[in-house]
């Protein structure tokens, strides 16, 4: 039996390898985008702005081949130009059929890559975005709080009459991360290498709809994760009719999730967030108008932000974006904090 096994297997390996050496020799591709940034921030509690000029680029590997039998096989490695943590951002192998997705090796989850937020196309954002790399007065506002890039591996299933769903899973190993336990500055929390510290699996998925209808078209998601002894999840969705696009989005987190499995202590209190937001799009020009609102009971904050973005396609791969900017913590101490700023600059997608 064991010979025959043994036999069996060898003729399965003989065979796959026949069939990815008759089928095309993987193709490099080259992308990337660089962004530069300049603008000014401002805020009651005379915390001056973090920098005038800020820049984030990437550069991305992707490969893939085609095999006899039509499944596509490929590798993606994101490379970080300027970094002082690890120089690649996201490096993992995908492999697509008429089965679906599977990826494997550092990226997002799928919670994380499937969440719905309401529409911004300026540079700044409300939700997730960059309020904070401008200003330390305002605290990070995330429906969507999933733990980052991490060795998982993801399934997405294919796409039925819209719906499509997305599991994934990141083991134990320490290359995984924790979140702090206890939350510091005005961010609710930072994911954080923990090579050295205890690592905890993480389970997400998602569950997707898009469709384009006579005159109008719609997204709606539903995600959520797991780690630790808790939990986050959240709910998104967007219409577009015409040239305008209307969305929102919501999150929970409760206050005990992530926290490291040696803490004996959680945050205190849950959190909730939701934004919501219209852009409207004319030609090469953009505009979107967004707000989001967000209860920090672990840490007694409620903070809100808007912002009004602009994006002009100046050519191809090349935009010119805009953001006004405005966002307030409402500390229940009585530390009550507003900043406001303006930040224009150049995006190029190539």
């Amino acid at each position: 039996m064991k010979k025959i096994l043994v036999a069996s297997s060898a003729l399965v390996a003989v065979g796959f390898a026949g069939a990815a050496e008759a089928s095309e020799p993987i193709s490099l591709s080259v992308g990337g985008y660089m962004e530069q940034w300049a603008g000014i921030a401002d805020s009651d509690d005379g915390a001056e702005a973090k920098n005038a000029f800020q820049s984030d680029s990437e550069v991305y590997f992707r490969g893939k081949t085609t095999l006899d039998n039509g499944i596509e096989i490929g590798a993606v490695i994101e490379l970080e130009a300027e970094t002082s943590a690890d120089q690649i951002d996201e490096q993992y192998i995908f492999v697509n059929g008429g089965f679906g997705r599977f990826e494997i090796g550092k990226n997002d989850s799928a919670a994380d890559a499937m969440g719905v937020t309401a529409p911004s196309v300026g540079p700044v954002g409300v939700n997730d975005g960059d309020m904070t790399a401008w200003t330390d007065s305002v605290s990070l506002i995330d429906t969507v709080p999933s733990s980052g890039d991490q060795n998982r591996v993801t399934y997405y299933t294919p796409s039925f009459s819209g719906f499509r769903a997305g599991f994934s899973y990141a083991d134990q190993s320490k290359t995984n991360g924790s979140f702090n336990s206890t939350v510091t500055g005005t961010s609710i929390g930072g994911y954080h290498s923990d090579s050295a510290g205890d690592g905890m699996s993480i389970v997400s998925g998602g569950l997707e709809y898009k469709g384009d209808f006579d005159g109008f078209s719609l997204g709606v998601s539903a995600e959520g994760e797991h780690q630790g002894e808790g939990a986050w999840y959240g709910f998104g969705a967007n219409v577009g009719f015409g040239a305008f696009t209307v969305g929102a989005s919501y999150g929970h987190t409760e206050d005990d999730y992530a926290v490291s499995e040696s803490a004996t202590t959680n945050r205190g209190g849950d959190t909730d967030a939701f934004d919501v937001g219209v852009s409207y799009a004319m030609d090469a020009a953009a505009v979107s108008l967004t707000y989001a609102y967000q209860d920090d009971e672990g840490n007694n904050v409620e903070t809100q932000a808007i912002d009004l973005g602009l994006a002009y396609t100046l050519g191809a791969g090349v935009a010119w974006k805009t953001s006004l900017f405005w966002g307030e913590d409402d500390n229940q101490s009585g530390a009550d904090t507003d900043a406001y700023g303006a930040v224009t600059g150049l995006r190029l997608d190539f």
